[in-house]
């Protein structure tokens, strides 16, 4: 099991003394005994990934807030300050496997932000970033297995609230799969999509729990 520490970048930027847009970039810091050349991998990937977002914030995001602020303030409208919030979860964390998923919250101003999800699930002792299909070891089609049990799902969900999905979701499934969007618990494996991919806003993120003990994954990995 690693051990994780949280770092957070954060700052509140104005324009004149107007606070214009407030960020928080939170991402983990690993350590383990299963391969610390590997966890020092893989804490610059997520700190590389952290300054980045923080390099987009302080130049794209505040520059739009700026103009933003400045037409608001030469029209006597109010003006709603701008916010970017990365956040991480741990979702496994067990031997020298960590499975983990990211959410990206933009708020510009309007009637709601959007969140932008992504994941990653780590074998600390070899360094490889583990697919979807390593949990699928026995299943060479398992790809159409998970689509048909997604509709499935889907059309359970869809006789309790008829408005929670698209009326294509059928072709939405197939057309907006991620191959890299899932993470791991310790009794399965969720797959999920972005918001708007399958669904209307008010769904949120689309997310489907695939059991280990009802299909054919790897779950000792």
């Amino acid at each position: 099991m690693q051990t994780i520490t949280n770092k957070t970048l954060t700052d509140t930027l104005y324009y004149q003394d107007i606070p214009v847009l407030t960020y928080t970039i939170h991402y983990p810091y690993f350590t383990t005994t299963c391969g610390p050349t590997t966890a020092w991998r893989i804490n610059n990937y997520y700190k590389y990934q952290a300054k980045q977002n923080e390099i987009y914030t302080r130049s794209v995001l505040y520059k739009e807030a700026v103009e933003q602020a400045k037409y608001q303030k030469e029209n006597d409208y109010p003006f709603n300050s701008y916010e970017f919030l990365s956040i991480y979860q741990i979702t496994y964390n067990n031997d020298c496997v960590v499975s983990l998923y990211t959410d990206q919250y933009t708020y510009l101003g309007g009637a709601h932000g959007n969140t932008e999800r992504t994941s990653e699930t780590w074998d600390f002792q070899t360094g490889k970033r583990l697919s979807l299909a390593d949990y699928f070891p026995n299943d060479p089609q398992f790809m159409e297995s998970i689509l048909a049990d997604i509709n499935r799902q889907i059309t359970e969900r869809l006789q309790k609230d008829p408005s929670t999905y698209f009326e294509d979701y059928p072709s939405l499934v197939q057309g907006n799969f991620n191959i890299e969007g899932f993470y791991v618990k310790p009794d399965g494996i969720v797959i999920y999509y972005q918001q708007y991919d399958i669904a209307p806003y008010s769904t949120g993120m689309p997310e489907f729990f695939f059991p280990f003990q009802d299909c054919t994954i790897n779950s000792n990995r």
